[in-house]
C-alpha cells in the first residue's frame, strides 16, 4: 500500500463493525534460518497491508488521542481502521473526489492540533522544539503527519457530504462524554485532562462521527463486501472476528 493510503480518518467512524470472515491465503513460510522483518498482513484489490503499515497506524494513534484511547488501541483495531480506509480511498477516487487536502489548510488545522493533545501540554507542542519532541517520542515525522492530516481532512469532508446533514450534538452530550469517557480514559493513562472549553470542538467532532456511522455503517459492510479483502496473516483473521460490536476506537 502506499504511504499515502495509510493515513487514517478519525477512528470512531471506522470502528463500525467487524469485517465479514474473509478468505484466507496462508503466507508462504520464510526459509529456514530467515529473519522474517516484515510480512504482508491483509490484501484490498491491488492495495496490501503490512506489518510494519500497522505499526505506523498505531503511532499515529497518538495524534488522536480522543478517539483512540489511550491504551486501548491494538494491532487488530489498526488493521481494521487500515482496511476500510483502503476501501473509502478507493470509492473516493472512483467518484473523482479530492484525497487530499491544500497544504495551508493542513498547516492550520496541525496548528490547532498541537494546542488540543492533551499529552502536548508536557511538551509545549506550541513550540517548534516542543512539537519535534512530542514526534520524537511517538516515532513520528512532520510529514507524516502532515500526510496524514492532509487525507484526514479529505475523507471527512467526503463523509460531510455524504451522510453528516443534519445531525446535530448538544451541548449536554459533549459534557456527557468528557466526564464519562474522556476524564477516566486519560486519568487512566496518568495524563492531565485539558479543560472542557479547550477539547468540546473536537468531542462534538467525535459525537457527531459516531452519529454518522449509523448511516455509514451499512455502505461500508457493502464495501467489504464488494472489496475483495483477504487476510494473509490468520493470526488476525481470529482477532477482527472476535471484537464484533467494539465501538470506541
Amino acid at each position: 500500500m502506499n504511504r499515502g493510503m495509510l493515513i487514517p480518518v478519525v477512528c470512531a467512524v471506522l470502528a463500525a463493525g467487524p469485517l465479514p470472515a474473509p478468505a484466507q491465503t496462508q503466507a508462504p513460510a520464510p526459509p529456514a534460518g530467515a529473519v522474517q522483518l516484515d510480512h504482508v498482513v491483509a490484501a484490498i484489490g491491488n492495495n496490501v497491508i503490512l506489518e510494519s503499515d500497522i505499526r505506523e497506524e498505531m503511532r499515529l494513534a497518538a495524534l488522536e488521542p480522543l478517539s483512540v484511547l489511550p491504551g486501548q488501541d491494538t494491532p487488530n483495531r489498526a488493521l481494521r481502521r487500515l482496511i476500510d480506509r483502503t476501501l473509502i480511498l478507493e470509492q473516493m477516487k472512483a467518484q473523482q473526489q479530492p484525497v487530499t487536502t491544500p497544504p495551508a489548510q493542513v498547516e492550520k488545522a496541525i496548528d490547532q492540533l498541537r494546542r488540543e493533545i492533551p499529552e502536548c501540554r508536557q511538551y509545549q507542542c506550541e513550540t517548534g522544539q516542543g512539537w519535534f519532541s512530542f514526534l520524537r517520542t511517538h516515532d513520528l515525522t512532520t510529514e507524516l503527519v502532515q500526510q496524514r492530516w492532509s487525507q484526514r481532512m479529505a475523507i471527512l469532508r467526503f463523509i460531510d457530504i455524504r451522510f453528516r446533514a443534519g445531525i446535530r450534538v448538544s451541548k449536554q452530550q459533549i459534557a456527557d462524554y468528557y466526564a464519562k469517557t474522556l476524564l477516566p480514559a486519560l486519568a487512566k493513562a496518568h495524563q492531565t485532562a485539558p479543560p472542557l472549553a479547550e477539547v468540546s470542538p473536537r468531542i462534538e467532532e467525535i459525537l457527531l462521527q459516531q452519529q454518522v456511522s449509523s448511516l455509514f455503517q451499512d455502505w461500508l459492510a457493502s464495501l467489504r463486501d464488494e472489496g475483495n479483502v483477504r487476510i494473509v496473516d490468520p493470526a488476525y483473521t481470529a482477532d477482527l472476528g472476535a471484537q464484533s460490536g467494539d465501538g470506541n476506537e
